[in-house]
């Protein structure tokens, strides 16, 4: 079975995801644009079962727009969000595509609230 390793910036956490991801979003909503600092997020989703945190997080808890919580869990010393978990998917747990080392899984399988999207960003959607 394919692994593949996430890590924050300074190394000091990391999550492993074993096998092929269930799907992975690129998400434009405001909230993700704010919590990365960027124009859009890329969400790798896993079975929870088939992802380990390795290392001390510190997380952040917010009400998404489902009204149930996304718990997200990043790195006290450089705080980079390596993975979260959507209340609302309670069998799923997101993992942040840029912390990947390698290539990855892949690219976006889906794009959501693209009423959000930065008019100068195109993502090409691939098929899982």
């Amino acid at each position: 079975m394919t692994e593949y390793i996430a890590r924050c910036a300074c190394g000091a956490l990391s999550a492993t995801a074993a096998g092929e991801p269930v799907k992975i979003s690129a998400c434009h909503c405001h909230a993700c644009q704010r919590r990365t600092g960027s124009a859009f997020s890329v969400a790798v989703f896993y079975d929870r079962d088939r992802v380990t945190l390795n290392g001390e997080s510190k997380t952040f808890t917010r009400p998404g727009d489902s009204g149930q919580n996304v718990e997200f869990h990043f790195c006290p010393t450089c705080g980079t969000t390596i993975l979260w978990y959507p209340e609302f998917r309670p069998q799923w747990a997101g993992v942040a595509i840029g912390c990947f080392a390698d290539a990855g899984p892949g690219g976006p399988t889906q794009a959501v609230y693209e009423d959000f999207r930065q008019p100068w960003v195109t993502i090409a959607i691939e098929p899982l």
